[in-house]
């Protein structure tokens, strides 16, 4: 068997071997509870941690794969450098809903302030990074949940391993686009009824799905796949690390799903 097509049987057994866990994901119970615009606020007070902590990982791997200190120097693949670099432009610097250059985590703040959802808890957490606090001392400070707690904290670890693979892997498959279509019908019908609050937010989904998931998880896709190799230790903790993320990623929709029965009852 040719090196790419053993890749590409990997790829395909890795992906294999998290499907259950990407339907449990899909499948979450969080998403038969979203009934109102409440309900939609609780949710994207948990998802937000997510799309920060997304970020992160992303700006770990373009500091691990390309140059970016002075004075400059060409590091590692030119291929990688191209891939990483194009999808950072993707996240960093996308088109908001009204033209403007904003990265995806703007964006989210935006439509949490438009929704009516508490922006103030993810504000205290980086303002608390910003002025030099620990992550321990920022959670404090916002009071963040501990399902959140946890998610930030494993992709922490995962950026101070410092393993190139495994920060590719679990950006790749651990943060595969996961929004079930169930949600995005609930977040339609709630546009339709609240177009003054929600139209940020459909956006911001729209805009994920076509850019996310399709374009950049075929180049993460590659960039895991040439970060790999024909080396097994490095697929083996790849997909370690990638269902552990997913399993988090669980937890944490564990946590909105438990505040919003907390906020109904």
């Amino acid at each position: 068997m040719s090196m790419e097509n053993r890749v590409s049987a990997t790829l395909e057994k890795i992906q294999n071997n998290i499907e259950p866990l990407r339907q449990e994901i899909i499948n979450h119970k969080v998403y038969s509870v979203i009934n109102d615009l409440e309900d939609l606020r609780i949710f994207m007070e948990y998802h937000i941690y997510a799309v920060w902590d997304f970020m992160s990982l992303l700006k770990a791997l373009q500091i691990n794969l390309t140059c970016t200190s002075i004075p400059w120097f060409p590091v590692g693949s030119g291929n990688i450098r191209s891939l990483i670099n194009e999808i950072v432009a993707g996240e960093e610097s996308d088109v908001d809903a009204l033209g403007n250059k904003k990265s995806h985590f703007e964006m989210y703040l935006d439509a949490m302030e438009q929704c009516g959802a508490d922006t103030q808890e993810i504000v205290r957490f980086t303002t608390a990074l910003k002025s030099g606090s620990d992550l321990k001392t920022a959670y404090q400070a916002a009071g963040t949940p501990q399902e959140a707690i946890d998610f930030v904290n494993f992709t922490f670890e995962v950026i101070n391993e410092g393993q190139h693979h495994v920060q590719a892997s679990t950006f790749t498959f651990g943060r595969e686009d996961l929004i079930p279509n169930m949600f995005l019908s609930i977040v339609n019908d709630l546009n339709k009824k609240f177009p003054d609050q929600i139209s940020l937010f459909k956006y911001y989904l729209d805009r994920h799905i076509e850019v996310d998931g399709d374009h950049h998880s075929h180049l993460a896709l590659e960039m895991t796949a040439d970060l790999c190799g024909a080396d097994e230790a490095r697929w083996k903790a790849a997909e370690e690390m990638s269902m552990e993320s997913l399993r988090k990623r669980i937890r944490l929709w564990d946590g909105a799903y438990h505040a919003i029965l907390k906020r109904k009852h």
